[in-house]
């Protein structure tokens, strides 16, 4: 809002300064036919229809712009966004907006609701930034509890290791006593012990490189669009400073200025025909 009541503020300038000029440049006599008149209004129309024809055009761009900005970043998150636009058109809801315009950029007052509003987040803290965040810290905790379960199944690979020790123990002790089916028996365990232990490690280790996969592309992503961020608030620090040089090149007030400096010669040459006529007479 205080973008659009910038250049709204600025588009008014101009108009006043169509006025002001039409009036330093062409009222310099205190009467005026109705043909000149008429003229000089038809003059301002064209340059006033052009400024404001100007001014909504852009307005309309610049709207594209931000709901493409907005589309842009809804894509991104898999965002459904729906439009209803009937609602441009509730005048209950536009007084709101005059409303909360007229409060925030009160000139009386601006200082102190300035300190004691609150405040937006910056915009490179914020939005995507804080989305990814967010997934990086739910992604940090994922892997806290992963090695949290990692020490658990450390914990129970150090207790099978230990059964194994005493199974292999009790095994020496039966050789001695029992036969060669009961070796086997023993045998069997422990192999399937040890594979139960190995692939218990293997699921964890293959757990723990895809979190960290994703964690490494959201970091990335974070990055990404900081980079994106600092590229679009530049892109309109140069469409502002474009717009500004474009205006001191306006077709219509040069037209303006061409007009204004032909009927001024125009009618000083009346003015030395008329006293020509009158000197002769």
């Amino acid at each position: 809002m205080r973008f659009a009541r910038a250049k709204r503020i600025l588009r008014l300038k101009t108009i006043d300064s169509c006025f002001q000029d039409l009036k330093d440049s062409r009222l310099v006599e205190d009467t005026f036919t109705v043909d000149e008149v008429s003229d000089m209004l038809d003059g301002l129309q064209v340059v006033v229809r052009g400024e404001v024809d100007t001014e909504l055009l852009n307005m309309a761009h610049t709207n594209v712009l931000l709901l493409r900005q907005l589309f842009s970043q809804a894509e991104k998150f898999y965002l459904r966004l729906q439009c209803d636009i009937s609602e441009l058109e509730n005048r209950e809801l536009l007084e709101q907006v005059a409303e909360f315009e007229k409060a925030d950029f009160k000139s009386g007052s601006k200082t102190n609701q300035e300190g004691s509003r609150p405040k937006l987040a910056p915009l490179n803290e914020g939005g995507v930034s804080e989305l990814l965040n967010k997934e990086i810290g739910r992604l940090q905790e994922e892997n806290d509890k992963l090695k949290g379960r990692l020490r658990t199944l450390e914990s129970q690979a150090m207790s099978a290791l230990d059964e194994r020790s005493k199974a292999e123990r009790a095994l020496e002790d039966l050789r001695g006593v029992q036969g060669e089916q009961q070796l086997a028996v023993h045998s069997q365990e422990i192999s399937s012990l040890e594979d139960t232990v190995a692939s218990l490690q293997a699921e964890f280790q293959k757990s723990l490189s895809a979190k960290e996969a994703s964690q490494r592309d959201l970091q990335d992503n974070l990055v990404s669009a900081k980079h994106d961020l600092l590229r679009v608030q530049e892109q309109l620090a140069l469409a502002e400073k474009e717009l500004d040089r474009k205006f001191q090149e306006t077709a219509a007030y040069r037209n303006m200025k061409e007009i204004l400096s032909k009927k001024n010669d125009q009618m000083k040459d009346l003015r030395r025909r008329l006293q020509k006529y009158e000197s002769d007479d």
